[in-house]
């Protein structure tokens, strides 16, 4: 990190009662998963199985006005036929859940301002739908920065959360190259609620020094709108549009400019809903790496679970989807999803694929959680046909 000193002198803060006659709070984490994945890829002989076990467990203390965070993450993988990125086991198609063994989360909050929340260090970054910043929670080693964060609801309707990360934590652990990627990225995002509509606005300065990832440094600059206009008592109409312009930034060697455009509908009636909807990221007149990228999202909720398309391609992509679910009222954690997508080129006419997803979740007891998923791609002019399985158990306390 870059700032110790500060994360210190914040640490010792903490030993400080902020008022008389309080004590602190103690609260621990604990959160397992145990998940089986299979990885059917054409062009690869082997097929890939990987049972991976990881937990999470530290423990969150709170006195007066300051919290201290601290979470440890390991990653096991109790059966290796995969290729982690980091194992050398190219025979396989990719999972990219490496072994490992990290300092996920340590952080200081200060909660003392109004209506307004401020985290140094080691910290989880979730930001609208998470399109361009998560924390990849999908995969097995989170995504983390060592930043500083504004949290705040102090301005009336409007809604502030400014971040400076120095960097980036990836998923892909301790054995990669790229374990952590440096630079000044600063997250800006300001919302208001108007009526059933929430509009925000947000400007992404990503910035990624390491070798190799200079060409994912962009300025994106955009705007999000989301609501659900009530029909009737029992049914609801789902809203969302979303539009982005991103260019170069910092030392990328490309010099490129392009677009990004959503928009979803969806019909929620009794636990059932229907959804479609057309993503559209753009390309430029250039070659790779001068389309719309995200390199910071957490890209496995988008464009198909098969992750064909975690970069984007170099002519773009645009991604006609629909779904359809449903979360039984009766038993509680019960819930059914397919979705189909059908993916083309932003420019040259190129007809990338299809891909259906299916998953079935089921919470059994309040803690525990289990989840049977599978993503099948269908690829026509992009990639290789490719079938996943998942079966997954998670636990949290």
């Amino acid at each position: 990190m870059r700032a110790p000193s500060a994360l210190l002198l914040a640490a010792g803060c903490i030993a400080t009662p902020a008022a008389a006659g309080t004590g602190p709070e103690f609260k621990p984490i604990v959160d397992a998963r145990l998940r089986y994945e299979n990885v059917d890829q054409q062009g690869i002989a082997r097929e890939a199985d990987a049972v991976t076990a990881r937990m999470r467990a530290g423990f969150e203390l709170t006195q007066g006005d300051f919290a201290l965070l601290a979470e440890s993450e390991a990653t096991l993988a109790i059966v290796g036929d995969y290729n982690s990125s980091t194992n050398g086991r190219t025979q396989f198609p990719m999972v990219a859940d490496p072994e490992n063994v990290e300092l996920n989360r340590l952080q200081i909050q200060y909660r003392g301002l109004p209506k307004t929340v401020v985290t140094l260090g080691r910290q989880r970054i979730n930001l609208d739908d998470q399109r361009f910043v998560g924390s990849v929670g999908w995969r097995q080693n989170e995504q983390t920065f060592d930043a500083v964060r504004l949290e705040s609801s102090a301005l009336g309707p409007v809604t502030l959360d400014l971040s400076y990360a120095w960097s980036d934590r990836t998923i892909f652990g301790v054995d990669s190259a790229i374990q952590s990627i440096s630079g000044d990225n600063i997250l800006a995002n300001a919302g208001v609620k108007l009526g059933p509509v929430t509009i925000n606005g947000f400007g992404y300065l990503i910035d990624q020094d390491e070798a190799g990832r200079r060409q994912f440094s962009s300025q994106t600059y955009g705007a999000r709108a989301a609501g659900a206009i009530p029909l009737g008592k029992t049914a609801k109409l789902n809203l969302l549009a979303s539009y982005a312009h991103q260019s170069d930034w910092q030392d990328n060697p490309n010099d490129y400019s392009a677009d990004y455009w959503l928009g979803e509908a969806g019909i929620a009636v009794k636990g059932f809903t229907l959804t479609g909807g057309y993503e559209e990221l753009g390309a430029d007149e250039g070659a790779a790496f001068t389309s719309f990228q995200t390199p910071l999202a957490t890209l496995h909720k988008f464009q198909g679970w098969a992750d064909k398309f975690l970069t984007t391609p170099p002519n773009g992509i645009r991604d006609l989807y629909a779904s359809a679910g449903y979360a039984a009222p009766s038993l509680k954690g019960l819930s059914l999803l397919i979705a189909w997508h059908r993916f083309e080129s932003d420019r040259l006419d190129q007809d990338y694929g299809t891909e259906w997803n299916a998953q079935i979740g089921f919470k059994p007891a309040k803690k525990l959680a289990v989840l049977l998923k599978y993503a099948d791609y269908d690829a026509e002019d992009f990639a290789t046909d490719t079938r996943k399985l998942w079966l997954q158990f998670d636990y949290v306390l």
